[in-house]
């Protein structure tokens, strides 16, 4: 099972420490996640960033909100980070859930999974080395593979899951394992049923954060801050893990259930919780 780090947004100039960290530690991936009306670093100017700084680790949107991104641009985007890389970026794609997101850029919030379903094939065929329009040229950098850089759909409407066989190559499951299986299940069914090779990834996603109290306090703080007053914010502060046990026990969960990697998504900007992280990984 690998195990990645979702990068806290409270600080970014220190986001170059925890990605140094990281990929001298055991973890697979360094994954940052995408807002627009919200106090956090834009994740493709970043993970450029952290790719220039580190030598193996993955980088990956969860989730980017692909609707809110000209198509033909973020196949160039994503492309050249897949390229300067050397193949390292996964690109997870969802369609978020803050209407303010998209009426800030003058998006329909409405359409945005009709809008994310016209857009893939933009996408793939770009990558695929097809002209953008007829009569233009190639739009390039070619990523490192012809298909494009991997591509992890999110989210758990049936809508959300079907796409991932139709345009992805696997699942960024962002639950708790205990109410995972199901989704991961109607993913492999979908796959099999459009006929695709092989298996789906699958990555699971879960919250924690490991350190002293005013680390768990500045933790809890962000959560509460970035989801607001919601029920699912409660639901989130419920499932957040705290302790070795709990991260040990999600990270089990996940591979019980067939997972590929599960990325720990850590809220406070301490970075050494990337050391206390390892030591449970290792």
């Amino acid at each position: 099972m690998d195990v990645g780090l979702g990068l806290p947004i409270g600080d970014p100039p220190s986001l170059l420490d925890w990605a140094r960290r990281a990929d001298a530690g055991p973890f697979s991936t360094v994954g940052l996640l995408d807002r627009v009306v919200y106090d956090n670093p834009e994740p493709l100017v970043t993970l450029a960033a952290i790719i220039g700084a580190t030598t193996r680790i993955r980088v990956q949107t969860e989730v980017l909100l692909a609707p809110l991104r000209e198509p033909v641009l973020l196949a160039k985007q994503a492309a050249t980070l897949d390229r300067i890389s050397g193949g390292r970026l996964t690109l997870g794609i969802g369609l978020g859930a803050w209407e303010d997101d998209y009426c800030a850029i003058g998006a329909d919030f409405h359409r945005r999974g009709r809008r994310l379903d016209e857009q893939m094939p933009i996408l793939r065929s770009i990558w695929a080395g097809e002209a953008a329009r007829p009569g233009l040229g190639f739009v390039g950098p070619a990523p490192t593979r012809r298909g494009g850089p991997q591509v992890l759909f999110g989210g758990f409407t049936a809508a959300a899951l079907a796409r991932i066989a139709r345009w992805g190559d696997g699942f960024l499951c962002a639950t708790p394992p205990a109410h995972a299986d199901g989704l991961l299940r109607t993913v492999e069914k979908e796959w099999d049923q459009a006929g695709r090779a092989g298996r789906p990834r699958m990555v699971g996603q879960v919250n924690a954060a490991l350190g002293p109290d005013t680390v768990l306090e500045e933790g809890r703080a962000a959560i509460a801050h970035y989801y607001g007053s919601s029920q699912y914010a409660r639901q989130v502060l419920e499932a957040w893990l705290t302790t070795p046990q709990q991260i040990r026990g999600a990270i089990a969960g996940f591979a019980d259930l067939g997972a590929d990697e599960t990325i720990v998504y850590c809220w406070s900007p301490d970075p050494d919780q990337v050391d206390r992280l390892a030591d449970i990984v290792n």
